[in-house]
């Protein structure tokens, strides 16, 4: 009698199913644990009385540098700690997706200090003078390092930006209380969800009569239409866009974004101007020095 030899791997009754193997084999997934487990540990702490408020350390606000060293001498140690934990955090995800450590830690440590000095520019009490916010620090450094200087190899194990993001949007999650919704206000709620599915369909329908791909028409909806960045790489993984769908809609988002840093201002000057024109006559024109 003839026989039959399975063609499954040998292992393969004893492995779970894909679809739960999902649940510490992918990045959305570490994401909402990490988000989760800092949760929790905040719970707990809270609970015997004591929180994660130490550990929550950024740069304060200051005008001199003497200020500021002082700031970073006090508080040196809880620097330390905060990145202790973030990549001792990051670095258990990362090595269960596939990572090596000794290549993500260098990387993640250039990465946390360009961070705390990005953070510690736009806390300078003049920043808002000359319009130096730290996300807008943030993309001017990012567009200099890759498109001028140019980044080293070794560097690409650290920048996991999606991951982080999508770490970020489950802690934020967590601090919106059903209170402020309920304070809000019917209205309140309403009108911004108007406002955000509107335009939604508005992107979304250009994009698909102009004829790109429906899940790059959803992440560039909802990129458009929500908050930015984070938006659209929320929903890329749900609409299982391509690899470069969410990127795409990144870099329209962040483009469009800087461009109306500078535009809306002259806007607003300009609307203003006309209808103080013709209330009360043309006052002295904003755009003459």
């Amino acid at each position: 009698m003839a026989q039959v030899y399975s063609t499954l791997p040998r292992n393969a009754a004893t492995e779970p199913p894909l679809r739960w193997r999902e649940l510490w084999l992918k990045e959305d997934w570490w994401a909402i644990w990490l988000g989760l487990g800092i949760v929790l540990a905040a719970l707990i702490l809270f609970a015997q009385g004591s929180s994660i408020a130490w550990i929550a350390v950024t740069p304060a606000k200051w005008s001199s540098f003497a200020q500021l060293g002082a700031h970073f001498s006090a508080n040196y140690l809880r620097y330390l700690a905060q990145f202790v934990a973030w990549a001792a955090v990051f670095t258990v995800a990362l090595s269960a997706l596939g990572y090596k450590a000794r290549e993500f830690i260098p990387s993640f440590v250039v990465l946390y200090i360009l961070s705390v000095v990005i953070f510690t520019i736009g806390q300078w009490d003049k920043a808002s003078t000359y319009n130096l916010e730290a996300p807008l620090i943030a993309l001017a450094v990012g567009l200099l390092l890759s498109n001028v200087i140019g980044l080293p190899r070794w560097l690409d194990a650290g920048f996991r930006v999606e991951f982080y993001i999508k770490t970020g949007i489950v802690l934020l999650g967590a601090t919106l209380p059903f209170t402020l919704i309920v304070w809000a206000g019917p209205v309140a709620i309403l009108q911004a969800s108007i406002i955000s599915i509107f335009t939604f369909f508005v992107i979304f329908v250009t994009a698909v009569k102009l004829g790109l791909d429906r899940r790059l028409a959803a992440t560039l909806g909802a990129g458009g239409a929500v908050c930015g960045v984070s938006a659209a790489i929320a929903i890329a993984g749900a609409v299982g866009a391509k690899k470069d769908d969410a990127p795409i809609a990144i870099t329209v988002v962040i483009v469009w974004a800087v461009a109306m840093i500078f535009v809306l201002p002259w806007v607003r000057a300009f609307a203003k101007y006309q209808i103080e024109s013709r209330l009360i006559g043309p006052p002295t024109d904003p755009f003459r020095s």
